[in-house]
């Protein structure tokens, strides 16, 4: 204590820093003097100059952008942002976090109850604990599901609670999630970010670190399979709405962390009231699913019909015992701010004494006692819709604000009495504020924070720590993200040193390898397509580029017109220096990868997106000719780098065999058109030479024929030549490799019908002459090369 105080006494850093008048603080306390948990690291802050923690912070931040983390802002149009991520973390002492824990362990048993008894006995409402019309009005109760008790016995396996400092210096309850909680994944992303900003020093705080929370979580998951799963290696799945949900980035990072398989509503069947995910080799079975998509979409046969992303059948299989869904349907209904009214007098019956962490005082304004209580003290709360899961700060729409009506201008009072039971009155928050670093200085900003707890074999478990979600201002209301809020780590320290904790569990057995699990078809489908669509953007960009070369050449307009010609089937118009057909090729490959970030390693997905946007830069600077020549060169170099960490590190399992048919049936396909064009007597002059260049094959045709280019040449170098990367029998030689590897039952088995198809093909090209390669010829290879894509989407894709 007395080694804190002096540090506070000489800090530049601290000295600075002004807390708000009657707002608690993390930093400092009441007196004013700094919290002594905040000692070392505002002393480290002081021993940097401004640059160097600058360059930490850019650290912390370039890992994050490498890392690809985004969260989806609804406000913007729904774009990817970039995580908004505040350097400094929120310090909190371990006695202090375990207080914090005890309640919500006792709040998550409370809320397992509720859940319970509303889909079961229904005692709180019979016995006038819950109202009866605040249960059936919340779209969240799903009726289907009554009388239905979890495979598991529990309805609940993983909870997020959001908290705040009062006042009073305790810690209340804001908000319960448990629907399906997000963030936790953020969390493990901000622990490492903000590791890197103060790498030199974090060894050293003791602060617990979170890896045994998941592990134990995970563990729990796995227990949670049923025999048969166990038996077959069956893993537990995410089931995720999609790519455009706001959180996506944070499901394909868990399902990675965790070693489970991202799923979406199309990846799953249901037969006999069993769950089964589509694979390339059939339908797998899987019983445990942690659900990230809210119920009411996750059947349409039950729940709303509308739902294109859940699974018909889903509410079947539950029925029947046959899956458990982490967490249950139905218990998004314990989320409304109104059940937070009841929610202390519920626990007082059951326990006898109040809640450990109390949650914001809250009305529900269906009673008359407490509608006339409102509207007495209107101007010290803030009104909203009852069913809201919203935190009070964070209500948009109608509602009020200290006794100010926003949204509509309507009278307050008015307001209340016509619309009470749809409306609930809560205690104006005073939040604390911690310190963020903002232009040079320390600076006091409004915060809350997400604590998760997982339910485990050893029962409920509290994570160490969380995000917290600062404010942009003083105004408590800038706290959401979407809003321009930022995240901070949470570090809980501990006075002795804590163990190093790793996702890797004691061995229990020998060492087995494990075996890669089936592929998802649409995942297998999504990896074929990127394949394609990174292959048809590099050949656009070399015939881009080969137009753009030859504009101020004399006496190639001929050529440049079949060029245009060419570049026009596939959707470009080469009069634009940047074509948009190319930057669309492009998107769509993107777009096929960002459905698959969970089988996608950083690095890859860093180029690709590098890729995307030196594309997106270009466009406003490039100019037709030479400049566009050299920009697609630029381009085909980052293609290039992309395909090479593909090739170098992706694991040879199914998805790879996908990537790379795609691959090379773009590759051969392409190959087809482009000799069909420019091999044929009718081209104009310089056409071979084109087809040479655009072949990436120049120097290999120069060592193999002492001639100058002729058609026979040209089309036995990319065409028939099996050992040219870029001729087409090399890639048709290609698929069949991948293919028999694809094949149910090994290499031993019977052909699959996509490989009949296929080897059609392949044999009519290996048996070509030079001759029958002629255009029309050409044109016809083509078809049949296209002509897979369609047996092997039969076959494994749908």
């Amino acid at each position: 204590m007395p080694q804190a105080k002096a540090n506070a006494e000489a800090s530049r850093i601290f000295a600075a820093y002004r807390a708000l008048p009657g707002v608690p603080d993390e930093l400092v306390d009441a007196n004013g003097t700094m919290r002594p948990i905040w000692g070392p690291l505002v002393a480290y802050l002081d021993g940097l100059s401004p640059d160097q923690i600058a360059r930490n912070i850019a650290r912390g931040e370039q890992y994050l952008r490498d890392a690809g983390v985004f969260f989806r802002n609804y406000a913007s149009g729904q774009a990817e942002r970039d995580w908004p991520f505040s350097p400094l973390p929120v310090l909190l002492p371990e006695a202090e976090w375990r207080v914090i824990a005890e309640g919500l362990i006792e709040r998550a048993d409370l809320l397992e109850y509720v859940a319970a008894d509303l889909y079961g006995q229904n005692r709180l409402v019979a016995e006038g604990h819950l109202p009866a019309a605040l249960i059936a009005e919340n779209p969240e109760w799903l009726r289907p599901l009554v009388g239905i008790a979890p495979r598991s016995g529990h309805f609940l396996h993983f909870l997020a609670f959001e908290i705040g400092r009062g006042p009073d210096g305790r810690w209340w309850v804001l908000g319960d999630r448990t629907q399906a909680p997000s963030g936790a994944g953020f969390a493990l992303e901000n622990r490492v970010a903000a590791g890197r900003v103060f790498s030199e020093i974090y060894n050293d705080l003791n602060v617990f670190r979170l890896a045994a929370f998941f592990r134990a979580f995970r563990d729990g998951l796995n227990g949670l399979r049923g025999d048969a799963s166990i038996r077959s290696g069956g893993k537990v799945g995410i089931l995720t709405p999609g790519p455009m949900t706001d959180t996506y980035y944070e499901h394909a990072y868990i399902a990675r962390y965790l070693g489970l398989s991202l799923l979406e509503g199309g990846d799953l069947t249901v037969e006999d009231d069993a769950v089964k995910v589509r694979t390339v080799q059939g339908p797998v079975p899987i019983d445990v699913l942690w659900r990230r998509l809210d119920a009411q979409w996750a059947d349409p046969m039950e729940l709303e019909a509308s739902s294109r992303i859940g699974t018909p059948g889903l509410l079947a299989a539950v029925r029947a015992g046959n899956v458990t869904l982490v967490n249950a349907l139905g218990v998004g209904v314990l989320e409304s701010q109104a059940m937070l009214a009841f929610l202390p007098g519920i626990a007082e019956h059951l326990n006898g004494t109040p809640l450990k962490l109390p949650n914001i005082a809250t009305w529900w304004c269906g009673q008359q006692a407490e509608l006339d209580h409102v509207r007495a003290r209107a101007q010290d709360m803030v009104i909203g819709p009852a069913l809201a899961t919203r935190l009070p700060f964070e209500t948009g729409g109608t509602h009020a604000l200290a006794g100010r009506m926003r949204g509509d201008g309507q009278d307050l009072d008015n307001w209340l009495v016509e619309n009470g039971p749809g409306l609930v009155g809560q205690e104006l928050v005073t939040l604390s504020t911690t310190p963020v670093w903002q232009d040079g200085a320390l600076v006091p900003r409004p915060m809350t924070i997400r604590v998760f707890l997982a339910r485990t074999p050893d029962g409920w478990q509290v994570m160490p720590g969380g995000f917290a979600r600062v404010g942009s201002s003083a105004d408590a209301t800038a706290i959401s993200m979407q809003q321009g809020g930022s995240a901070a780590d949470v570090w809980v320290v501990s006075d002795d040193p804590v163990p190093d904790e790793t996702m890797l569990a004691q061995p229990l057995h020998a060492f087995a390898r494990a075996e890669p699990g089936a592929l998802p078809s649409r995942a297998a489908d999504n990896l074929y397509w990127l394949g394609r669509y990174v292959e048809r953007t590099e050949g656009l960009l070399r015939l881009t580029r080969a137009y753009n070369a030859r504009l101020d050449e004399s006496g190639s307009s001929a050529l440049r017109a079949a060029i245009k010609s060419e570049l026009a089937g596939y959707g470009l118009d080469p009069e634009q220096p940047l074509p948009q057909g190319l930057i669309r090729t492009l998107g769509h490959a993107v777009g096929a990868a960002s459905r698959i970030r969970d089988r996608f390693s950083i690095d890859g997905w860093a180029a690709l997106v590098d890729l995307e946007k030196t594309m997106s830069r270009m466009t406003e600077t490039v100019t037709a000719g030479d400049d566009a020549a050299m920009a697609m060169g630029v381009l085909l170099r980052k293609v290039a780098g992309f395909s090479g960490l593909v090739h170098e590190n992706m694991y040879r399992a199914t998805g790879w065999r996908f990537l790379t048919i795609g691959r090379s049936l773009e590759r051969a396909a392409t190959m087809a058109d482009l000799l069909a064009t420019f091999t044929d007597p009718a081209a104009p002059t310089g056409s071979l030479d084109l087809a040479i260049e655009i072949g990436d094959s120049t120097m290999t045709h120069r060592q193999r024929y002492a001639v100058v280019a002729s058609h026979e040449s040209v089309v036995d170098l990319l065409a028939l030549d099996a050992q040219n990367p870029r001729a087409i029998l090399f890639h048709l030689n290609e698929i069949k490799t991948q293919a028999e590897h694809l094949r149910p039952g090994g290499t031993d088995a019977p052909l699959s019908a996509f490989e009949r198809s296929l080897l059609a093909v392949q044999t009519r090209a290996t048996l070509y002459s030079l001759q029958d390669l002629d255009a029309a010829g050409l044109r016809s290879l083509r078809g049949d090369i296209l002509g897979l894509s369609v047996a092997l989407t039969e076959a494994y894709l749908l």
